[in-house]
């Protein structure tokens, strides 16, 4: 089974992006939007003090007729953050995300913020050991390797 540090040691990019809670939404959305990605991690010092997702705009800022310019992201993001540890197994973030419908998981060593797990990650790495199984298989089967 596959687990957290193993998936963000596969990850191109492990950098994990953050912005304060009194920066703007649209800073975020900007942010966002340059690096790929889908989420931000709200800082406040050292600690995590929410998340931030495209989500949370278009409910709360497009949908509700706001300016995001204006708002501060503290406004919109989501407090209670759930996160994972590197030792964690892929099947328990998949429960997690699963169960909460969510589709990014901060990952916390020892308090540090060291990464990001997303959905896509985790479908990615299941696409990897099917794949991996597969030809597990034909070789079993014809005793050739592919």
């Amino acid at each position: 089974m596959t687990s957290v540090a193993q998936i963000l040691k596969s990850k191109p990019n492990q950098s994990v992006y953050t912005i304060t809670a009194s920066e703007s939404v649209y800073d975020a959305i900007k942010l966002m939007a340059v690096k790929q990605i889908g989420a931000l991690v709200v800082t406040d010092g050292d600690s995590i003090a929410g998340i931030i997702t495209e989500r949370d705009y278009a409910r709360k800022v497009v949908l509700m007729d706001r300016s995001s310019k204006v708002t501060p992201v503290r406004d919109i993001m989501t407090q209670a953050v759930r996160c994972v540890r590197p030792d964690q197994s892929s099947d328990e973030c998949m429960a997690l995300m699963t169960h909460h419908r969510m589709r990014h998981l901060p990952v916390l060593d020892r308090d540090r913020l060291v990464g990001m797990v997303s959905i896509g990650d985790l479908v990615k790495n299941i696409i990897a050991e099917q794949e991996f199984t597969i030809q597990q298989l034909e070789y079993y089967i014809t005793g050739e390797r592919a």
